[in-house]
């Protein structure tokens, strides 16, 4: 994951382009979100951390590390979430990343396509302990893109963030240090052209009844009725999942 950081880093630079890195480990980043989030205390009877944290935003009384986070997101046009898979997910500190950065970008009014950051590209760039298969649709740890769904549906693109296909570096701790330094040169050279790569496809939010509980309208689900697959592995309609639409672009 250093390597692969360092690789971007370096591909990224040498293109002109002003990189940031928030090394969260480095940084002794607290994962825990909690009431020190919020400087001057808790304003109103609202016991929920993310009413009072969206208040606070709102204020300006959110904490110096987390508004140093929010400050380099503002001036992102890309942002890059590298790290090793744990338990099908991203670490803990990484989530607490998520839960305490990206809570300026949690509102029931701007969400999805319309999020707060639907200028912005993302992505996520990692590694596993296990070769492809064991991710397959065939294999014990189940489709790849039924684990990527919350991480790019539920935080990414709920935050507005168009997302590019991952960057999927597998089981590299057993390969050779070839194979190794061959993965670092694909992604170097993807870095090359990233910007030009068309986004992993999510359904707009205006496919979706505000009135109704946000189901598909029902001219979506007749626009898509005769498909073979769902519209994303999320919102299936009751069909097969269609395949690799969070691991490809466009699909």
């Amino acid at each position: 994951n250093a390597a692969a950081k360092d690789a971007a880093v370096a591909a990224l630079t040498a293109q002109g382009c002003t990189v940031e890195v928030s090394d969260l480990y480095a940084m002794k980043f607290k994962a825990a979100a909690t009431t020190e989030d919020i400087t001057g205390g808790v304003k109103t009877a609202a016991d929920r951390y993310a009413d009072q944290i969206k208040l606070a935003w709102e204020e300006g009384r959110i904490a110096d590390n987390i508004k140093k986070e929010q400050e380099k997101l503002k001036e992102a046009d890309l942002v890059i979430f590298q790290f090793p898979m744990y338990w099908s997910s991203v670490p803990a500190i990484m989530k607490g990343w998520m839960d305490r950065v990206l809570g300026c970008a949690y509102a029931q009014e701007k969400r999805y396509s319309e999020g707060i950051f639907k200028d912005k590209k993302a992505m996520l760039s990692f590694t596993t302990d296990c070769p492809e298969s064991v991710y397959s649709d065939t294999g014990i740890n189940g489709d790849i893109n039924v684990t990527l769904w919350p991480l790019q549906n539920g935080i990414l693109n709920y935050c507005g963030f168009q997302v590019f296909a991952p960057q999927i570096f597998w089981d590299p701790a057993t390969g050779s240090p070839e194979s190794r330094s061959s993965m670092l040169e694909g992604w170097r050279t993807r870095l090359q052209n990233l910007c030009g790569e068309a986004t992993v496809y999510f359904a707009p939010l205006d496919y979706f009844d505000k009135e109704k509980g946000f189901l598909l309208k029902p001219e979506v689900k007749e626009k898509y009725a005769s498909n073979e697959s769902g519209l994303t592995v999320g919102i299936h309609m009751g069909k097969p999942l269609p395949a690799n639409s969070q691991t490809k672009a466009g699909l």
